[in-house]
């Protein structure tokens, strides 16, 4: 296949440009919206939570929470581990990847974005946006109202303070806190 006859989701999913209007990714943005509604009407712990969890996600591992209400683009790009957990008011901007390790611990309102812009504004004007893949390692513990920014890798039992604003990588183990977030405690 040619770099011309790919699809604008092939291109989005890539992290490339692409544009956001094109009628395949209207409809699944409107699909998605549709198992998110459900999702979120739905109470905690029913025999139907955790199934439509799995509808609206690429993919959850077992003993996964996500208490509603919770918010995404598309659903398909995030990839939440074993035994993780994301709070109440989460949002997801799953343009490219978004994946979260296992035991995983997410504060209520915390925000990943994986959607991104171009800095051009030529390219702005004429609708093409792009993404970076957002990965949060294993055990992190990412406190309420915390900002997670396009192509940010966490690792392994990293601690983000609330409120934070992360810009960039934080290494395994490493407290970070601000904004922008600095390290503030790295464990060897």
């Amino acid at each position: 296949m040619t770099l011309a006859s790919r699809s604008e989701k092939e291109k989005m999913i890539a992290g490339e440009l692409y544009n956001a209007e094109d009628p395949e990714l209207v409809a699944d943005r409107a699909h998605t919206a549709l198992l998110q509604h459900r999702y979120n009407s739905t109470l905690h712990h029913t025999d139907t939570h955790f199934p439509l969890l799995q509808q609206l996600l690429g993919s959850v591992g077992k003993g996964a929470v996500v208490r509603p209400p919770f918010f995404v683009d598309y659903g398909y790009n995030i990839h939440i581990a074993s035994s993780a957990f994301l709070n109440f008011n989460c949002v997801l901007l799953d343009v490219t990847s978004i994946t979260i390790g296992e035991r995983t611990q997410i504060g209520p309102a915390v925000q990943i974005y994986a959607a991104d812009h171009p800095r051009d504004p030529a390219i702005r004007r004429v609708n093409l946006e792009n993404g970076r893949p957002v990965r949060i390692g294993a055990n992190v513990w990412i406190g309420g109202g915390a900002i997670i920014l396009p192509g940010v890798t966490i690792g392994d039992d990293a601690i983000i303070g609330a409120g934070s604003v992360v810009t960039r990588d934080v290494p395994s183990g490493a407290t970070v806190f601000g904004n922008p977030a600095r390290i503030k405690r790295q464990v060897p």
